[in-house]
């Protein structure tokens, strides 16, 4: 895939650092209940840690007990979804669409109206308090 935010690998790594580039750009996985974001509650937006392109903002955020940050929607045109066929089962993948950063997966089995469940690691994020 072709996205807008380009680099080589080496140029990734000593940008993001080797916990950084093992998530976003090897599609590595944090261990459960160990990242910075999951328990922020605060008012804001969340962005590509790779990119800086915004994706989500507070208000699509809530407590799913997977042990991951969880939002029920992303904002329109930032993500991109691929069918992801390791640890031996079909899970649907997502990236950041402007930089191909990996962030986690999607579930079709969240708890609000959208039935959504973006499980990102906090590694592939940052946030920005509102204010």
């Amino acid at each position: 895939m072709d996205f807008p935010v380009t680099k080589t690998d080496a140029e990734w790594l000593e940008e993001l650092g080797p916990e950084r580039f093992e998530i976003l750009r090897q599609a590595g996985t944090e261990a459960p209940f160990t990242g910075s974001l999951l328990n922020v509650n605060a008012n804001g937006t969340y962005t590509c840690g790779g990119c800086q392109a915004v994706l989500f903002n507070a208000g699509q955020k809530f407590d799913s007990h997977c042990g991951w940050p969880s939002f029920d929607a992303c904002e329109p045109g930032t993500i991109i979804e691929r069918p992801d066929h390791s640890l031996g089962r079909v899970r649907t993948e997502i990236l950041c669409a402007n930089c191909g950063g990996h962030l986690g997966h999607v579930f079709d089995d969240g708890p609000t109206a959208t039935g959504l469940r973006y499980c990102v690691n906090s590694l592939s994020i940052d946030f920005t308090p509102e204010g």
